[in-house]
This record gives structure tokens, C-alpha cells and sequence, in this order.
């Protein structure tokens, strides 16, 4: 490795507050923009309407705040909650039984055990304690909740809001059963709730571009890329669902202190579709997304209402509509994901200020040293690797050596076991037998992301960026595997984009870019983890030939750059016999052939996989040498 390759970059003369507050700043602008739109339609619609309008702008912001908490889990993991309107009754009633008088609770409540008894505490104490119950609900019910993803999530959280409702009802002494809970005093003013609503902007908007973030919103993208890429996908979804129950609770805390009386019914089914029409309408994937689809729902909502027992336009009597609010958000819900699937505000955040220019490249991107005198150099080991389903024979004892700043070709017919061995390696499959090592430690048994960590980086033949994340998120995410602070992720992100051409597009969602972007993207990545051996699958794979050469071109230079070695799975030979060293050849799961490419142009073996049988040995080297030619 070069010396300048070797080196960590200086740390700049400057205290680590002002460089994450830097790095930051996109995000602290978009969330003060967020929150100028939210207090300025606040004062104009109370003002304008009076004191019903303030009632009703009040409630508005207090919904805003459960939808904000509830797009922290959905929007940044896609699983849909059902159960997060079970978190704001968690709240509720913590709040309601923490700030009730004395007098009224000894009425409504005269069996209340005594630790819950007579504490008359503020608004700001009992948010305090709200905010708890809703941690200890969300570390409890995060360990299940953290391995699934989809529709096994959804149902997991519709169980959640069933129990949490019976249990409601069957805790009668504390709760009143499903009778009213009633004597909460209404502390929810205007100005709590508003104050509320623009602290849960803040937390939701810069959750997104802290390095959590990044790694729960990459998981939604992908999981499986995000594995491969060191992002610990349990763990990151599991930080999204805690955050968000703390914040759920807190709104629930709100709209308790807000009704003043309430039963579980309040917290069910109803609620629940609620606050998912409005996340949904507006957008799930942004914070501006919850704001747009708070206020569009509860637009419609109060039209809705007005219209519901009927209205007279001249001398003709509509007559009213029982459920008419409700029938209004299903067919606004029905619309939106028919004809605009990302909502209202779409994919980008809102911010009054322009985008910000990409930031610096590091200096120099540290990469794992060079071994010292006398110690073995790095080596990536496979060893009799079998892989079997059922009957199946997909992979047959196959070994090889993968050397430090090596470059290994391994090639074969379609079926070969190519990828299903690459799957092997990166621990997104396990072998029935045989063992992978990295530098003389076995990690056929890790997890991918553990793998990843560990020095080995992938790409695959489908391409799989996160297509909802700009192109710098996707490299910074990658980063951010290696143990690295997010300005210095988003240094090393910017030193990728520039290597590979991408500077241009770092604040582009990935899913918009092109098909040559996008696999440059997808190597750009895997060169943040800082690899000891990357690992290609088909880079060239749907590429004409003159974006073939560009990759070749890319590929030769990041060999030049880094002392790492390089697996590369790729069915044009003319492209594995120019830039590999040697060459692994593998037909019907076995390896069949290794050698130099000029050694395996003439193994008749190969030739044989690759030709067939039906014509004699000088037509058929002549048939491959003029392939890789």
C-alpha cells in the first residue's frame, strides 16, 4: 500500500460540536422550516376562526405529534404499525392518573394501589414519567418486534394494540375498565401543544440524518444490502421502534391531557387508522410527509364533520351521512396510493433553504495497514465449501486462496455456483460444510454484517441501492460501519463519489439514477467499508461495451489505489482475462479449473464447460481464444 494510502487523515483544528452541528446543518434547516410552517398556520387558522378554531388547531397539533412519532418506526423502517395508538394510551393514562387531584381520584379511582395515588403532579413531571412508560413499553415489545420486517411486523403490532387494549379494560382499579376515565385535568393548551409538536419535528427530522437513521432507513431500502454493507439491521430497527414508543407516549400524555376524559375505546381501531391515513396521505417516508397529511386530514375531517348531519345549499336539503369523516379519509387514502404512492410531499424534505454543496473529501481515506515484517499476509481462505438443499448439490467441495492485493476470476457456465459460493463467503448463506477464513479466523458462522465489519465488501449482479436515500446517504451509511463519526462518514462518502464520478449526483435519490451511476454507486459504497477484499458480482452485467471499458477503467484504478484484494464474478472473459491474475473456473458446482488466465485459456476442461463436446480440441481453443482476445 501506498503511503498515503496508509495514513489517517488529520484531524482538523476545530471542537467536535461545531463539526457535528456542520454536518447537521441540512437537517437543523429543514426541521426550523418545517417547524415556521407549522407556527405560522397554527396562528392564522386560530386567529382567524376564534376560539373553536384555536380548539381545533390545538387537537390538530396534538395529532401531528402522534403521527411525527409514529413516522419515526413506520417511515424510516416501511413496516406499518398498528399498534402505536396502544403506546398513546400507555401515555395517557400515565399522564391522566399522574396529574389528577386528590379529591377527584379518590372518587374515580378508590382502589388505585398507593404508589400511584395522590402525586397532583405538572404537565411537565407527568410527560416526564409518560415518556418512561413508554421506553419500558418499547424496549419489551422492541425484542420481537426488532426481527421482523413487512407484514409479520404489521401483525405484530396489531397484536400488540389488542393486548394492550385488553388489558386496559381487565385493569379496572387503575383504569375504570372500558368505563370513562374522567377528572384528567386539561393542562393541553395551545401553546403545549405547539411547543410539542415543534420539539417532535426537531427530534423526528434530525433522527433521519443521524448515523441510526441512516442504518434503520438503509434496512428499509434493503435488508439484505444493508446487511452487506455492516449495517446491523436488528439493532437498528430496534433503536427506530424505542425512540418512537418514547414519543408516541409523550403525544399520548398530550391528548389525554387534552380530552380530559377518554376509555380505551379512544385508543383503538379508530385512532389507529387515524394517524396511518395521515401518515399515508401526506407521505410515510418524510417528516414533511406527517405535516402535509396531518393538516390535508384534518381538513377534510372538519369539512366532513360539518357535513355529516346534513346541509342545505338554496332551496335543495342534502341530508346527512353517519361516518361521513371517516368514509372521507379511506377514499383520501385510496386516492393518494393510487395515483401518487410516495404521498403528498413525495420523497424530499421541505426546507426554505437551498441544498447544500457535497462536503469535502477526506484527505485521505484510512484503510486497514499493511501486515509488518514477519507477520503472514492477509488471505481469504476457502476450504472444501459444500452447499447442499435437500438433494441438491449446489456447491462440491470447492477451495482457493484469495491473497492480499490479489486479483481472483471466477468464472463459469449459468448454474455454475458462482453466486450461490459469493453468498457463502459474505455469510448470507451458510454451507452444509467447510469453512471460510479471513486472515486465519473463521467467519463462515457470523452474520453478513458482522462479515462486512470484518474487511469483506460485496456488490451484487441485481443491483441493490437504497433508492430512497441520496447517493451521498448511501455511501455515508456504508461509512458508518467502519466505527466512524458522521462528518468523517460523510468525508469518506465524498472522497467515493469523487473516485468514481458521482459528485455530481450527491443529491440525487439513487432509485432516479441511471443504469452505469448506479453500479458505480453500488461499488462506491462498498469501498466506504474500508474492505481487505472486495468482492464483484457481474459489475458488468447489462453493460454495453463502452460502458464495460469506463468499468475497467474504474476497477484498474481502485486496484492501483488500494492493497485489497478482489473476487469478480463475471461471464465476459475478454474482461476477466485482462484484469484478473488468476482464475477459478467452476461447472455444475465444482472447480474444475485454477490457473493463470493463460493456463486456464488452454485447460481443455474449460474448454469443454464453456464449448462443448461436439467439436475437436484445436476449433474449440480457437472458438475461446478468440473470446478473450
Amino acid at each position: 500500500m501506498s503511503a498515503n494510502h496508509q495514513e489517517v487523515p488529520a484531524v482538523l483544528d476545530m471542537s467536535q460540536k461545531p463539526r457535528v452541528l456542520s454536518t447537521l446543518s441540512g437537517s437543523l434547516k429543514s426541521a426550523l422550516s418545517l417547524s415556521v410552517l407549522v407556527i405560522v398556520a397554527a396562528f392564522v387558522l386560530s386567529y382567524a376562526f376564534g376560539s373553536l378554531g384555536l380548539q381545533i388547531v390545538t387537537l390538530t397539533l396534538v395529532q401531528l405529534a402522534a403521527v411525527l412519532a409514529v413516522s419515526v418506526y413506520t417511515g424510516n423502517t416501511g413496516a406499518v404499525s398498528f399498534g402505536h395508538a396502544a403506546m398513546m394510551a400507555i401515555g395517557a393514562y400515565t399522564a391522566g392518573i399522574l396529574t389528577m387531584s386528590a379529591g377527584v381520584q379518590a372518587t374515580a379511582l378508590p382502589q388505585l394501589p398507593q404508589f400511584l395515588a395522590r402525586h397532583e403532579l405538572s404537565l411537565s413531571a407527568a410527560l416526564i414519567w409518560a415518556a418512561l412508560a413508554g421506553l419500558v413499553f418499547g424496549l419489551v415489545t422492541g425484542m420481537p418486534i426488532r426481527r421482523m420486517s413487512g407484514d409479520a411486523a404489521a401483525v405484530a403490532t396489531l397484536a400488540f394494540l389488542i393486548i394492550t387494549n385488553v388489558i386496559l379494560i381487565g385493569a379496572q382499579p387503575i383504569t375504570r375498565g372500558s368505563q370513562t376515565f374522567y377528572g384528567v385535568p386539561r393542562l393541553t393548551t395551545f401553546w403545549v401543544a405547539l411547543i410539542g409538536a415543534v420539539v417532535l419535528i426537531a427530534i423526528a427530522r434530525i433522527y433521519r440524518d443521524l448515523p441510526s437513521g441512516l442504518s434503520v432507513r438503509a434496512s428499509r431500502d434493503n435488508d439484505v444490502a444493508a446487511a452487506s454493507v455492516g449495517v446491523d439491521v436488528h439493532a437498528a430497527r430496534y433503536r427506530a421502534w424505542v425512540l418512537s414508543a418514547v414519543m408516541t407516549s409523550v403525544a399520548g400524555a398530550l391528548y389525554g391531557c387534552f380530552l380530559g376524559a377518554f376509555s380505551p375505546k379512544d385508543f383503538y381501531f379508530d385512532l389507529t387508522f387515524g394517524l396511518l391515513a395521515m401518515l399515508i396521505v401526506g407521505g410515510m417516508y418524510t417528516v414533511s410527509g406527517a405535516i402535509a397529511g396531518t393538516v390535508f386530514i384534518s381538513f377534510v375531517v372538519q369539512v366532513l364533520r360539518r357535513l355529516e348531519s346534513g346541509i342545505d345549499v338554496g332551496q335543495l336539503h342534502i341530508p346527512g351521512m353517519f361516518g361521513l369523516p371517516l368514509l372521507g379519509m379511506a377514499a383520501a387514502v385510496l386516492i393518494i396510493v393510487w395515483r401518487r404512492p410516495a404521498g403528498l410531499a413525495g420523497l424530499r424534505e421541505f426546507s426554505f433553504f437551498r441544498p447544500e454543496a457535497p462536503p469535502q473529501p477526506a484527505l485521505a481515506i484510512p484503510r486497514p495497514a499493511s501486515t509488518g515484517a514477519g507477520e503472514s499476509p492477509g488471505m481469504l481462505d476457502i476450504r472444501q465449501v459444500r452447499v447442499q438443499f435437500g438433494g441438491l448439490v449446489a456447491i462440491d467441495d470447492v477451495s482457493f486462496s484469495v491473497p492480499a492485493s490479489g486479483v481472483v476470476g471466477l468464472i463459469g457456465p449459468n448454474g455454475a455456483g458462482k453466486t450461490t459460493l459469493i453468498n457463502v463467503i459474505c455469510g448470507q448463506l451458510r454451507a452444509t460444510s467447510g469453512t471460510v477464513m479471513l486472515d486465519g479466523a473463521r467467519i463462515d458462522r457470523m452474520p453478513s454484517a458482522s462479515i462486512a465489519r470484518a474487511g469483506l465488501a460485496r456488490t451484487v449482479q441485481n443491483i441493490r441501492v437504497f433508492e430512497k436515500m441520496t447517493v451521498l446517504e448511501n455511501i455515508a451509511a456504508a461509512a458508518l460501519s467502519t466505527g466512524c463519526k458522521l462528518h468523517e462518514a460523510r468525508e469518506i462518502a465524498a472522497a467515493e463519489m469523487e473516485r468514481l464520478g458521482l459528485t455530481e449526483f450527491h443529491e440525487r435519490l439513487a432509485g432516479t439514477l441511471a443504469y452505469g451511476p448506479r453500479r458505480r454507486l453500488e461499488i462506491a459504497r462498498a469501498l466506504a467499508l474500508k474492505p481487505k477484499f472486495l468482492l464483484l458480482d457481474e459489475p458488468a452485467a447489462g453493460m454495453n461495451p463502452r460502458e464495460t471499458e469506463e468499468l475497467f477503467g474504474v476497477l484498474t484504478r481502485i486496484r492501483s489505489d488500494f492493497d485489497l484484494g478482489i473476487i469478480v464474478v463475471e461471464h465476459d472473459l475478454h474482461f476477466i482475462m485482462r484484469f484478473c491474475d488468476r482464475i477459478v473456473v467452476v461447472n455444475k458446482g465444482q472447480k474444475i479449473a485454477e490457473g493463470t488466465p493463460q493456463e486456464v485459456r488452454q485447460n481443455p476442461a474449460v474448454i469443454e464447460a464453456y464449448i462443448g463436446s461436439r467439436r475437436h480440441g484445436a476449433e474449440k481453443t480457437a472458438d475461446i481464444n478468440q473470446t478473450t482476445t
